[in-house]
């Protein structure tokens, strides 16, 4: 008898059909204002959701206070969700990737002010500062080249690197054979390079 996989909200059968996205039928109900289908959905998928913010933020009590934001966004706007764009955890990893990323910023951005006011008093320079604007300036670029990629490559290098999921649970979460996937981020990657102007 063949035994389905769970894997964050998707049934993978094990037959090679096309996968259930319980995620996002999930986000369809909560669209229409259904409590019980958001607290499922809560606890299926807030483990990887902390996860993934945590890894961003490294902050714990700043973690979860962007756990809560993702998930208001959640039930706010499930509307938006489009189960012909990816599935619905992607859809939601996006969002909290998004603003995991948004904290850091603003973040930073009161660090930056503190450490600009601290040198000026001092009158010394510091080129610590330089750094990490030009690091955030390289991040952004990375959203950007990221934003121009095709939904499929964009999905499974999200998945992956702001997932943390394998390139086998990718496959098996996408209902595509690990070989497509291979290619779909290979390809993504090199698209990547060329839209940051990076050479090898």
């Amino acid at each position: 008898m063949l035994v389905d996989m769970v894997i964050d909200g998707v049934d993978v059968p094990e037959d090679g059909t096309e996968p259930v996205d319980h995620a996002g039928d999930l986000l369809r109900r909560v669209a229409g204002g259904d409590q019980g289908a958001f607290a499922r959905l809560y606890d299926m998928l807030s483990p990887r959701v902390f996860g993934l913010i945590l890894r961003v933020l490294v902050d714990r009590s700043q973690s979860e206070e962007v756990l809560q934001e993702v998930f208001l966004e959640v039930w706010q706007s499930a509307d938006r969700f489009a189960p012909n764009r990816g599935q619905g955890r992607s859809w939601i990893l996006t969002i909290a990737h998004r603003r995991a990323v948004d904290r850091v910023r603003a973040s930073q951005a009161s660090t930056d002010r503190d450490v600009r006011a601290g040198f000026r008093d001092l009158d010394v320079a510091h080129d610590g500062v330089a750094e990490q604007v030009e690091l955030r300036i390289e991040g952004e670029k990375v959203a950007q080249a990221l934003s121009t990629l095709p939904d499929v490559q964009k999905e499974a290098l999200t998945l992956a690197y702001y997932g943390g999921y394998s390139q086998s649970e990718i496959a098996a979460l996408v209902g595509a054979p690990l070989g497509t996937i291979k290619t779909r981020m290979r390809d993504g990657l090199s698209r990547l390079r060329v839209e940051m102007g990076v050479t090898t």
